[in-house]
């Protein structure tokens, strides 16, 4: 009999994450293995985004990689200006102070070439040590002997020990799940973004639209009756030669909604200063999609089990701050906690410690007072209920409230709140701040946008699906709808970002269908094809759901 593979230590996943706890393992010696399911790493990841750097910490990404400066980032983002959208008129806000609260640096990214690089480096340094990446494998769990993780099983692969096990295989992680630490949860406890990338002319275009001096970016933010009372809001950030535009809202919200994830980011891509910006000659180059852990809700008090620990997305580890949401800072220094909570353990002679060592670390860390400050639990209890939704509504739509938001007193006011670092992280999850506050403002002191017409037109989602790669995983669906009823399913029409109500090329739709009695009725219908794997059905639909077999399903070229 074959001996079975063993390493020191196995990395699930190749986001930040994962990619920077395994660069700093492998830098101090560690035999390690990261397993990808994508075809590289960063093929099956998406952000908005944005990746920080913070004054806070020595765990930045350019703290661990010695030539950050040659990675694949798009442009430094400079300001931050928010839009406040209202009754047809637009006020725009700048809130710069908050995105540069404990910043040393940011860059817009697009996480598929950007992680391919990192997966470069990693893989280089970790063959080392005997270790290295391996794609195109999907860990479907801990592997458990006598009721102990000691390393991972995989589809493609006999079962691999090892004496550490860090899981990072994201939002939707399976490793979290099958080890207990979690299940999907409620609606409320996730965001749901989506996101397009559109393709301009050129460098020099993005930043003559912009006004930005040469290679320099900026952040754009939405935020008002724009989206039809869903809580949440709209971004655009300047890469270099395209534009990432997109959406993220409340799940809850978006499933009280019943309007489509695609056609909510029409609505801004739509907008006549949007369109403006992109002009007639861009072109819309990739849809995209994502959950996105509320970190306030769903970071694990608990992140380990065993000898496993649990990091970034798949750990809930992503700061919510108002309009501003980190993520990727976050899980490179948890990375970085974990590699080292296995580091000194080993050299300590007590291996089996480094996951106990690395939950004590990460409580005392900047990561974790992001996650869940005590002024939000404090704001929470009191503010995430309907009589102080619309106290607040009511204090702005009064006629007095209608005074204070027209003159520059009180728009003074409202910005220095909306910038307010203090105040952003103590922010309750109602449509106060999201909706009628920026809309309030708009009304009473925007105004309107010349608009000339339509001249750039986004894809439909028919032409977004096709436009996606797919490697289909023929016969073998990795999603299995159990409860076709849609008092059941239903939501998941509408939720899931591939899918519409009325839309039949998608995964979920309503049809009609003949019963023994010769009456009719209507259930939910599925299919996997246009599936970007993004989690939303498992909690929107009774399913049973997996991530698909390794290098199968979608592959993103921008991320």
């Amino acid at each position: 009999m074959a001996e079975a593979e063993r390493f020191e230590a196995v990395v699930v996943g190749g986001g930040p994450a994962g990619l920077a706890a395994a660069y700093r393992l492998a830098d101090k010696g560690v035999q390690t293995l990261l397993l990808e399911r994508g075809k590289h790493p960063g093929a099956k990841n998406v952000t908005g985004g944005i990746l920080y750097g913070q004054t806070n910490t020595d765990t930045n990404l350019d703290d661990l990689l010695p030539n950050f400066k040659e990675a694949p980032v798009e442009r430094p983002i400079d300001d931050y200006i928010m839009h406040c959208l209202g009754d047809g008129k637009v006020k725009t806000l700048d809130i710069s102070r908050l995105h540069k609260h404990e910043h040393k640096w940011s860059y817009s990214v697009l996480r598929a070439p950007f992680d391919k690089w990192f997966g470069e480096q990693v893989h280089k340094k970790a063959k080392e040590n005997g270790g290295g990446i391996l794609s195109n494998v999907r860990v479907k769990g801990p592997l458990i002997e006598d009721g102990r993780i000691v390393g991972v099983e995989t589809d493609e692969l006999d079962p691999i020990y090892a004496d550490y096990v860090v899981a990072a295989d994201g939002a939707t992680s399976e490793m979290v799940r099958k080890a207990g630490l979690r299940d999907w949860g409620e609606p409320e406890n996730w965001f749901q973004g989506a996101k397009i990338v559109i393709k301009m002319p050129s460098e020099k275009a993005v930043e003559e639209r912009f006004g930005l001096g040469s290679g320099r970016g900026t952040a754009h933010l939405f935020a008002g009756d724009l989206f039809s009372g869903v809580r949440g809001g709209g971004f655009m950030y300047t890469n270099k030669d395209t534009l990432s535009i997109g959406t993220v809202f409340h799940l809850d919200s978006l499933a009280d909604s019943k309007v489509s994830p695609h056609a909510l980011m029409d609505r801004l891509v739509e907008h006549p200063m949007v369109q403006g910006w992109i002009g007639d000659e861009a072109e819309e180059i990739e849809y995209s999609a994502k959950l996105v852990p509320d970190g306030k809700k769903m970071a694990l008090k608990t992140p380990y089990r065993d000898n496993m620990v649990a990091i970034g997305d798949a750990a809930g580890q992503l700061q919510a701050m108002g309009p501003v949401i980190k993520g990727m800072n976050l899980g490179v220094s948890a990375g970085m906690y974990a590699a080292d909570a296995f580091i000194d353990a080993k050299a300590a002679g007590k291996a089996g410690t480094a996951a106990k060592r690395f939950a004590a670390t990460l409580k005392k860390s900047y990561v974790q007072r992001s996650l869940r400050p005590m002024r939000y639990r404090v704001a929470a209890y009191f503010g995430e209920n309907e009589f102080a939704n619309d106290l607040l509504k009511w204090s702005i739509t009064n006629a007095l409230g209608r005074r204070i938001l027209k003159s520059q007193w009180g728009l003074k006011r409202v910005q220095n709140a909306m910038a307010s670092p203090r105040l952003a992280m103590m922010n309750p999850d109602i449509d106060f701040g999201y909706v009628s506050l920026p809309a309030a403002v708009a009304a009473g002191s925007g105004e309107t946008v010349d608009d000339k017409g339509q001249v750039f037109h986004p894809r439909s989602l028919a032409d977004r699906i096709a436009a996606l790669s797919y490697d289909t995983d023929i016969g073998k669906p990795h999603i299995i709808l159990q409860d076709a009823a849609p008092s059941a399913s239903g939501k998941a029409v509408h939720t899931c970002p591939v899918s519409a109500r009325g839309f039949t090329n998608g995964c979920y739709r309503i049809e009609e269908v003949k019963t023994p009695d010769g009456g009719s009725k209507e259930v939910v219908a599925f299919d996997v094809q246009p599936c970007i794997e993004c989690g939303t059905c498992a909690i929107m639909a009774v399913t049973s759901w997996e991530h698909p077999r390794g290098g199968k399903g979608v592959q993103y070229k921008q991320g």
